[in-house]
């Protein structure tokens, strides 16, 4: 029997999108204002789960304590009041979108999380757009 754990966080950051081998017309076309050359920016809230077995001897799948502590340690600290294509080497050359973010920040966290659990990212951009990622 399987069961998801889930912890809510947020994190506010700074992001353009856009292509620096594509025109500015055409990078305008595709993100529109997400393409501002000044930036602009998100509180993107997420939502990391983990799938798996209870643990017979604490009756937990993780820890909720270690699942927030790992959620500041390495997504938190790391996207918080940053811009995003500036400050976060994981989007030197990656586009942040949010489905790449979603992706990045599963990729953080996965090697912290027991390979006999599922996780997955969900992550909100705006109250209405959000993306999930599984692996």
């Amino acid at each position: 029997m399987k069961v998801k754990v889930s912890r809510r966080a947020h994190f506010n950051s700074a992001h353009r999108l856009y292509r620096p081998d594509w025109s500015f017309e055409k990078n305008d076309e595709i993100f529109g204002k997400c393409n501002n050359p000044n930036f602009h920016g998100h509180n993107y809230e997420l939502i990391v789960s983990v799938f798996g077995e209870i643990d017979q001897e604490t009756g937990f799948v993780i820890d909720v304590k270690i699942l927030k502590d790992l959620i500041k340690s390495e997504i938190e600290n790391a996207f918080d009041h940053k811009n995003l294509n500036i400050e976060v080497p994981e989007f030197k050359n990656l586009n942040p979108t949010a489905e790449n973010i979603a992706v990045v920040i599963w990729n953080k966290l996965r090697p912290h999380i027991d390979s006999d659990k599922d996780l997955e990212v969900t992550l909100y951009e705006t109250p209405r757009n959000f993306v999930s990622f599984s692996g």
